[in-house]
């Protein structure tokens, strides 16, 4: 291992990981660039004709919940599974779950209506299996204290949106000029690509990753028994989406309120008892407390950045000017989903060294001071969005400039967050639970999904605007987080 950092400063692992994690969200960004156009579009144009809050409600319920299976994803994964089954198990499901939504835009109104919600479905247990557990690995490969280890997750973030940039224009192009299954097929083949990657160069994570507590033949390898297993979980998994479809739609709105709210409060429980169990020593509390304190803020940061799928796809789409060279709409609206990532992989490397050298001089900034700086420049972004709102007044349509100047801003946000928010739960969760604690990270960013999409029509009821509201959201609770940050520095105990 030491010999592997000299010659490349990381170990080759992480390089791995980045491609499995491409082509993972070249998936997750094809679909998610296409769903709520898909949603809108008129039975005509073999979509399912929605009105516009019914679109974004599904899809913030979608969205919700793939960052909230990842919390029993992260504990199977911790207690029995181990993150290397957990994330071919889930890579299986997404695959399954993308075949079977290319499948929803033929057939009858009865046959496509099964298969978006069966495809979406899919994707949610699907995700649950693999996003906690591919950023687990990543802190897996670095000792608790290597200084590269923010350096590692902000190159990691780099998979991650090159991926998201070339999926929206593959599969949002299949999708709105040729075909929605075009679309949605071509993320299913980006999600067995990325399997394929994980299974061939998996011998480069070495002994990471294996169920808990085993030892003997197969300690680190997975053996015949592993593979019927996983095969078992995939089966499983998706009759256990085809019976909640069949059983929900005989339910009673109000039992199926009172099954939502109980299994959350069910989940809830459990997952402070794994949490209360697992934590020792007041060091680790006060971890811990660091990280739900940072987990609430991180909801008011990505409501507003996951517009991105939501709102902005729509003004893209309908408040945009997108005629270029003389040739009306020769943009496509799922284009500007692209922006944010080809930022994020330009700017990444850029964040990246900048963190190391202000970590050798002493300037670097602390964690929760980082995440300060990220919301402030979501807010930011807020303001050029409510000023761009504004000027489309009537017909009038704006310039795509307006768009990418917000995605600029919340790029550089979101670069101070995100990927310093991944480290920061790997070196701060108590050792035996880190990817149950990444689990409820991504819970977290599950209510801001949902929220993200529901607080429109929210706002709406009380004459509140929407871009307005997340840009005071965001510049406020920023503000507040830098002033908090020197005391959450030392309740991190040591850890920065």
């Amino acid at each position: 291992m030491t010999e592997e950092v000299v010659k490349t400063g990381h170990p080759k692992g992480l390089y791995t990981l980045f491609a499995t994690e491409m082509w993972e969200r070249f998936s997750y960004y094809g679909m998610r660039a296409l769903l709520v156009l898909y949603l809108t579009a008129t039975w005509d144009d073999h979509g399912f004709g929605l009105e516009r809050a019914d679109a974004l409600a599904i899809y913030g319920i979608f969205t919700g919940l793939v960052y909230l299976t990842p919390v029993l994803g992260g504990l199977l994964a911790d207690k029995v599974l181990g993150q290397r089954k957990a994330i071919l198990i889930g890579g299986a499901l997404m695959a399954l779950g993308q075949f079977t939504l290319a499948l929803s835009a033929a057939g009858t109104m009865d046959e496509r209506r099964f298969f978006l919600n069966m495809g979406l479905g899919l994707l949610i247990l699907g995700n649950g299996f693999f996003k906690p557990n591919i950023s687990t690995i990543v802190g897996s490969l670095y000792e608790e204290k290597d200084p590269r280890r923010d350096s590692a997750f902000t190159i990691f973030y780099m998979g991650i949106n090159l991926g998201a940039f070339f999926s929206p224009l593959i599969c949002g192009t299949l999708g709105q000029t040729v075909g929605w299954s075009y679309g949605f097929g071509s993320a299913a083949i980006g999600m067995v690509l990325g399997m394929v990657i994980f299974l061939l160069l998996g011998k480069t994570l070495n002994d990471v990753g294996f169920p808990p507590n085993r030892s003997g033949d197969g300690a680190t390898r997975l053996t015949g028994r592993d593979w019927l297993e996983m095969l078992g979980i995939v089966v499983g998994s998706g009759l256990l989406v085809l019976a909640f479809l069949n059983t929900w739609s005989l339910l009673t709105e109000t039992v199926r309120s009172i099954i939502t709210w109980g299994g959350f409060l069910l989940m809830g429980g459990g997952f402070l008892a794994m949490v209360a169990l697992n934590t020792k020593g007041s060091d680790q509390w006060s971890r811990v407390g660091v990280i739900f304190i940072l987990a609430v803020f991180t909801i008011f940061f990505w409501s507003g950045f996951e517009q991105a799928g939501g709102t902005f796809n729509l003004f893209a789409n309908e408040n945009t000017n997108l005629n270029l060279f003389g040739k009306e709409n020769f943009i496509q609206a799922s284009w500007f989903q692209s922006v944010n990532a080809i930022m994020i992989f330009a700017l990444a490397p850029v964040f990246s060294s900048m963190w190391l050298f202000l970590g050798k001089i002493g300037k670097n900034p602390n964690t929760p001071a980082k995440f300060g700086i990220g919301l402030v420049l979501l807010g930011l972004g807020f303001v050029v969005m409510s000023t761009a709102s504004g000027l489309t007044a009537g017909d009038n349509k704006v310039s795509p400039m307006w768009l990418i100047s917000v995605y600029f801003l919340h790029t550089l946000g979101e670069l101070c967050l995100s990927p310093i928010g991944l480290s920061m739960v790997t070196k701060l969760s108590p050792p035996k639970i880190v990817s149950l604690m990444m689990g409820f990270w991504f819970g977290c960013t599950a209510l801001a999904n949902y929220l993200a999409a529901v607080l429109e029509s929210i706002l709406h009821k009380f004459d509140l605007p929407l871009f307005p509201f997340l840009a005071c959201q965001g510049i406020v609770s920023g503000i507040l987080l830098l002033i908090a940050s020197p005391w959450l520095k030392k309740m991190m105990r040591g850890i920065d």
